[in-house]
């Protein structure tokens, strides 16, 4: 039988023999296998999405626990079936196996026994696929009849294994291509910017298994000569000749008389060579975003220029500088967001105004667009050569502050950078003339006090979303306070205070109380509540805490509390001491911020924790960035062989949930998955300020 219809199958195991052994054994009972033998657990998730085989054999020894294999099993190919291999079996062996989510148990002694069980599952797999097969073909010809009856010109392209298997003629069009030849039978990636390719590759992954939100997602694919091209693509799951694909497709843009005077009037507002909004257009929009109140995050603005512009203008002439301009600007464009606003100030710089969850991510954002432009190389005059270029930032602190000044103030720190070597992003601090610190707090203090005893606190709820497909409802409360007139304060404008007041444990108990209140009246799988670096050193939480959930009478196990890396880091005698209490009482223990300080792993080491939420900051351009995704990667497999499960924090696009996805993530947060929303709820705490 030829090779190409043999049956894949993966065997994990630490020694090739017992894989050559499986293979021998199948193949003398008649079954064309072919194996693929994977030694190290680190590797089989990537070896069951490139096979995507029909059984899988886990070589273990006797009473090691096979959950972590299950774990990756589920995260890349839920659907194959797990077949544990011990060197002796028993019947709570085969019992736990089977709870665990394997299929059976066998050794390998018992030939006939392994070969039994392979062909039933064989033959299982062989069914499910013949009924999936047939579905799909029910499905794929009322696809069909109804786009013959619509009329579509949509571009479709399907793929299987990472090879395109079929493409209309409009997709080949969209690529400016002729002949399917060209196109079928071979890698999808080629015909995509490498930099794209890490969330392409997560997003195929989590079409396949039926886990792709439907969101479009966005690359640029390449013409023949190189040129790149914006596309957002949808994704879904797909039966091509019986065999699981994935089915791409560009919608048409249909461009009625309506449509077209509408990209007229939105091309007079932009910049032609970049695509970013004209100067008067970007100030007039920008000037009326920053009256409008933050839900969350912060708010700044960005300068960027290429260094050297002068030097550049001798050694290429003005026309070469205008055009690595226009690079930069093309650049800057395609990595902003949906909400983000990005104009051409001058001939030569531009600016953005974005809001990200903290200050760390709109530096992280900012030093990106640097690392970004300096890797890129740009044709001009014939020559291609590289630039750097430097970004100032200037933080927004009300929605009172002028945005002339504050672009000035960011065009001030983008010539210090440059200044200072170029290619960096660079806020510097803002000299202000302003109330002392005491009067502030004092202020502060009193609001903050009056709040409390009014009850004028608000717990926010953002959910978590599960990678895994887990539906099983977790949430980040979040505080909020409200002014004597109702309007609302976010944290980050009076929590400093607090903390120099000696008033954040006084906050962190309301929350802590509201949160459980929240777990008595809707029993949600998690909550997480973040404590103080104040009440981490609080010798009485673990009383107060015991009281409040015999008081509230929830499941203890409902509620996470969760402490930056950076105080844990720094209070690590006492968080160590927190985890005990908290493991006392049955409640779960998160570090948030994970992987912002210098040596996150070494925390793990002291201090035992379930969850770990990887740092918003380290998302900001994780898509285009594979140096970034390894950091990543490393985080989250150092978690994982601890058995500790992990969240990305501040995810806000598709792209980076795809690169997730490949990463092993098993949770996500941020606005790509929701906005906060207001709990209703009021707390059951008793405070005294």
């Amino acid at each position: 039988m030829a090779e190409t219809t043999a049956i894949p199958i993966v065997v994990l195991s630490r020694h090739q023999d017992a894989g050559e052994l499986i293979n021998s054994t199948l193949r003398n009972a008649g079954h064309a296998v072919h194996c693929t033998w994977v030694r190290e657990l680190g590797r089989l998730g990537d070896t069951l999405v490139q096979t995507h085989p029909r059984l899988m054999f886990a070589c273990l020894a006797d009473g090691e626990d096979a959950s972590p294999v299950v774990d990756v099993r589920d995260r890349h190919a839920s659907n194959v079936p797990i077949i544990l291999v011990r060197n002796s079996l028993t019947e709570d062996d085969l019992t736990t196996a089977i709870v665990r989510g394997a299929r059976d148990v066998v050794t390998l002694r018992s030939k006939p026994r392994l070969t039994a069980v392979a062909e039933r599952e064989l033959h299982l797999a062989s069914l499910d696929g013949t009924l999936a097969g047939t579905l799909a073909s029910a499905r794929q010809y009322r696809d069909q009849m109804r786009a013959f009856m619509t009329g579509s010109t949509d571009a479709i392209a399907h793929v299987q294994e990472g090879i395109v298997v079929d493409a209309n003629p409009a997709w080949l069009e969209l690529f400016g291509l002729s002949d399917a030849a060209t196109v079928v039978s071979q890698p999808l990636m080629d015909f995509f910017d490498p930099h794209g390719h890490s969330p392409l590759k997560g997003a195929l992954v989590a079409a396949l298994q039926g886990r792709w939100p439907g969101t479009a997602l966005k690359v640029d694919a390449l013409q023949p000569d190189g040129t790149p091209t914006p596309l957002e693509i949808d994704l879904e799951r797909f039966e091509f000749d019986g065999e699981p694909a994935v089915r791409l497709k560009v919608a048409t843009q249909r461009r009625d008389m309506e449509t077209l005077a509408q990209q007229l009037e939105e091309a007079v507002r932009r910049d032609a060579a970049t695509g970013l909004l004209s100067r008067s257009v970007f100030l007039e929009l920008a000037a009326d975003h920053v009256t409008q109140s933050l839900k969350a995050g912060r708010r700044a603005i960005l300068y960027l220029e290429i260094d050297k512009q002068d030097k550049l203008e001798r050694d290429l002439g003005l026309l070469a500088v205008e055009e690595i301009a226009d690079a930069a600007g093309v650049l800057l464009q395609g990595l902003l967001q949906p909400d983000d606003l990005g104009g051409r100030i001058t001939s030569r710089g531009y600016a953005v105004l974005l809001e990200r969850g903290n200050a760390r991510d709109l530096d992280a954002w900012g030093a990106g667009i640097a690392r970004r432009l300096a890797a890129q190389v740009i044709q001009t005059t014939g020559r291609s050569i590289s630039v750097t270029g430097s970004v100032g930032i200037a933080l927004f602190t009300s929605t009172t502050d002028n945005l002339a000044a504050k672009l000035a103030f960011a065009i001030k720190c983008q010539r210090t950078a440059a200044e200072a070597g170029g290619n960096r992003a660079l806020r510097l601090e803002e000299v202000k003339q302003q109330p002392t610190e005491a009067e502030i707090d004092r202020t502060w203090a009193a609001r903050i006090k009056s709040a409390l005893m009014a009850n004028r606190f608000r717990l926010v709820q953002q959910p978590i979303a599960s990678l895994t497909g887990e539906e099983r409802a977790m949430f980040d409360l979040v505080v909020r306070m409200l002014d004597d007139k109702g309007a609302e304060v976010l944290p980050t404008e009076f929590l400093a205070a607090a903390e120099r007041t000696d008033l954040l444990k006084n906050i962190d108990r309301w929350v802590v109380g509201a949160a459980m209140s929240f777990c008595a009246a809707r029993k949600p799988h998690r909550v997480f509540v973040r404590l103080s670096s104040d009440s981490l050193r609080d010798a009485t939480l673990g009383l107060w805490l015991q009281q409040q959930i015999r008081a509230s009478r929830i499941e203890p196990e409902r509620v996470v509390i969760e402490v930056s890396e950076e105080n844990a880091t720094r209070y690590i005698k006492e968080a160590k001491a927190l985890q005990g209490v908290l493991q006392t009482q049955g409640l779960g223990l998160a570090i948030e911020n994970f992987g912002a300080g210098r040596d996150p792993l070494n925390l793990l080491n002291h201090v035992p924790v379930n969850y770990v939420k990887i740092d918003g900051s380290l998302m900001q351009g994780l898509a285009n960035d594979r140096p970034l995704q390894e950091r990543v990667k490393e985080l989250v497999d150092r978690a994982h062989e601890r058995k500790i499960a992990t969240i990305a924090e501040r995810v806000e696009d598709a792209n980076t949930m795809a690169v997730l996805w490949q990463l092993g993530i098993e949770y996500i947060q941020g606005y790509f998955v929701n906005q906060p929303e207001e709990v209703v709820l009021e707390s059951r705490a008793v405070l005294e300020v």
